[in-house]
């Protein structure tokens, strides 16, 4: 019998060309997802490491930031609170502590904070910046804010500032301030830091990563979560302290002497306040201490910061605690100006 003729299967072929057309499109539209998404995460790459270089060059100077306040640049025109802020915060921090505080410390003066250096503390410019902002400002009249290790930076501020310059600072508010070394509880993390920084290593920023976040975990209950989140991304975004700072700061801490400053504040008024709970600075060596070298100008050691979360220096997150202190201790040490004689910044 003859054999019929082969039949092309003409629907085979076509589903065929169809699925290769349909896997071209395919290949076509995740090639422009893919384009689009690597061009949107190499944009935000560039704009990051863009903004981070703008504020690394800003933030290699000791600069004095403000927070505009009409209240206070109305009634104290000559007077002004400056934050010294404390370890690892940031300029940002330091303007929200001032924010926080506001209703409080601008019955007194205007707002003013330290922003140090990312190259590393140095207390001489430090002092430089604050006279240069009191002549521009044309103030009189000084009271200092020490945020935890803060205070021996006011305090070391205050005394160059009267032996250099004839100005005295009024009023000088301790906030759970270390007074040496021996009044931190972590002691491990000082002496290794310390040495490898004097040694000249210097820690790159992204081994911070894991410490951070570490070190709130251990210490998360006396925090929220919320709290442990948002400290942690700070000290990793581009508006962090520098890993260089943050050293200086720790040698700062490790070598600082309270002694050498005793007996050259003349009559600056100054006060403690802090919290049993505090699990970073040893509440009671550190009121002790400050009340002993400092005996003939601590008025106030008593008033304590019972509530607050975390325990230590942390005004940013419990103004409801501070406020109520620094009010009663400005009614009490800091009386309202009278009009009388000002001394003028030389």
């Amino acid at each position: 019998m003859p054999r019929e003729p082969e039949v092309e299967d003409v629907g085979g072929a076509g589903h065929a060309d169809a699925r290769v057309l349909r896997h071209a499109a395919e290949l076509k539209r995740l090639s422009r997802r893919g384009f689009l998404i690597g061009t949107g995460a190499a944009s935000v790459l560039a704009a990051d490491m863009l903004f981070t270089r703008r504020v690394q060059a800003e933030r290699r100077v000791h600069r004095v930031l403000t927070v505009p306040d009409e209240t206070a640049e109305r009634y104290f025109p000559n007077a002004s609170w400056f934050l010294f802020p404390g370890y690892k915060t940031s300029w940002e921090e330091a303007l929200w502590i001032l924010n926080t505080l506001r209703g409080a410390l601008n019955k007194r003066g205007q707002l003013a904070a330290v922003g140090y250096s990312n190259v590393g503390i140095d207390i001489d410019e430090i002092v430089i910046a604050v006279v240069e902002h009191a002549r521009a400002h044309q103030l009189t009249t000084f009271y200092f804010y020490g945020h935890s290790f803060g205070g021996m930076v006011a305090t070391q501020v205050a005394a160059r500032l009267r032996e250099l310059h004839g100005i005295e600072v009024a009023f000088i508010l301790l906030d759970s301030s270390p007074c040496s070394k021996y009044d931190v509880l972590d002691q491990s993390w000082f002496e290794g830091v310390v040495f490898l920084y004097e040694s000249g290593f210097r820690f790159p920023s992204v081994l911070r990563g894991g410490y951070e976040l570490g070190e709130r975990m251990l210490h998360k209950d006396e925090r929220s979560w919320g709290q442990v989140v948002d400290q942690t991304l700070e000290q990793l975004s581009p508006i962090a302290p520098s890993s260089v700072l943050i050293q200086s700061e720790s040698a700062y801490i490790y070598h600082f002497d309270a002694t050498r400053f005793a007996g050259n504040l003349g009559g600056t008024r100054m006060a403690f306040i802090g919290n049993p709970r505090d699990r970073t600075v040893d509440y009671e060596t550190a009121r002790d201490t400050w009340s002993l070298t400092f005996k003939a100008n601590m008025v106030a050691d008593s008033l304590r910061t019972d509530g607050a979360r975390p325990a230590h220096a942390s005004p940013g997150w419990n103004s409801f605690v501070y406020r109520p202190l620094i009010e009663e201790l400005q009614d009490q040490f800091i009386p309202l100006p009278s009009g009388g004689g000002k001394k003028t910044v030389v």
